[in-house]
Formats: C-alpha cells, sequence, structure tokens
C-alpha cells in the first residue's frame, strides 16, 4: 500500500499530458482517412510501451473543384462564339492554369479529360486520377443593335427563319400571326 501517493498520478506511475504533434499528410486522403502515429497514444499498462495515436482526417469541400474518388470535377464558361469556332482557352487545374483547345462546334455539357491531373493514389503518388472539365456555354440574355443585326444575318445564311418578335420561328410560331 502506497500511503503517500503522488498528486500528479495518484500513485499510478501515469500523468496526463497534453502536446502538440507534427504530422505528415500523405497526397490522397479523403474524408475519413486514418492515419496512424506509432508510440504517440496512451501509456503502456505496467510501464509496458505506449500505444499508437489515430488521426480521422476531414477534408473540406472546395467551391471550385469536386473529387470523385481520385478524380477531380470541375466547369468552365465559355462565350457560344468559342464554341461554335473553337479556342485555346486557360483552365484552373489543382497543379495551376493548364491551356485547353476547344475544338470547333464544342456542344454544352462537353467533357473534356485532363489525364493525370487529379488526386494522387493514395500509397502510390506517381499515379494520379484525372480532371474532368464540363464545358458550359454562355449565352448572352441581351445582344447589342450591331451583334443582334450580324445573328440576323447569320441566321439568313444558315436559312433559320426569324420573326420579329426576337426569335426563331418554331413549329406553332406562324399560327398566332394575324
Amino acid at each position: 500500500m502506497i500511503e503517500d501517493k503522488c498528486e500528479v498520478c495518484g500513485g499510478s506511475g501515469q500523468k496526463q499530458e497534453a502536446k502538440k504533434l507534427k504530422i505528415t499528410i500523405p497526397a490522397g486522403v479523403d474524408n475519413g482517412t486514418r492515419l496512424r502515429v506509432s508510440g504517440e497514444g496512451d501509456s503502456g499498462q505496467r510501464g509496458g510501451p505506449p500505444g499508437d495515436l489515430y488521426v480521422y482526417l476531414f477534408v473540406n469541400e472546395d467551391a471550385d473543384f469536386h473529387r470523385d474518388g481520385i478524380n477531380i470535377l470541375s466547369e468552365v464558361k465559355v462565350s457560344y462564339l468559342q464554341a461554335i469556332l473553337g479556342d485555346r482557352i486557360e483552365v484552373p487545374t489543382v497543379d495551376g492554369a493548364v491551356e485547353v483547345t476547344l475544338a470547333p462546334g464544342t456542344q454544352p455539357n462537353t467533357v473534356i479529360t485532363l489525364e493525370n491531373r487529379g488526386v494522387p493514389r493514395l500509397g502510390n503518388p506517381a499515379s494520379r486520377g484525372d480532371h474532368l472539365l464540363t464545358i458550359q456555354i454562355d449565352i448572352p440574355t441581351r445582344v447589342n443593335n450591331e451583334e443582334r443585326e450580324l445573328l440576323e444575318k447569320l441566321a439568313k445564311i444558315r436559312g433559320d427563319r426569324i420573326n420579329k418578335s426576337g426569335g426563331i420561328e418554331g413549329f406553332l410560331g406562324g399560327l398566332f400571326r394575324g
């Protein structure tokens, strides 16, 4: 029997201590990834070696990039003229801006794959996923008079009929005119 117990440990031979640790987060971790830090857990029983500390990681969402496994998804807006004529545009990636070629006639929601620009595979950082870039086409809601004239000329050249209220005549467009 210990009559005069230690004030710090109460006679258990152990004291609780908080300390800061620097740990390295490997590339490719995701929500719920568990890291083990050897020898930094609770002290062992009867003077044994300390246990391990387990750290659970939570990854913050990004406004521009979304993750799908080891692939990264993002969107980029281009003008309707860039989509029709084709263009070279700079797009942001997790590694910095990259130049991408838009083919003439690019359609809305076209997905361009940037290979090996995604998340590194956990445990094998040399292997990476892809960055999937979805093209959104920005169609203006208003055009000035000069643009309107040019668009009407283009519609005429293409053989599209334009009604004077501002749109291309559709299936029932002619029925409602007097």
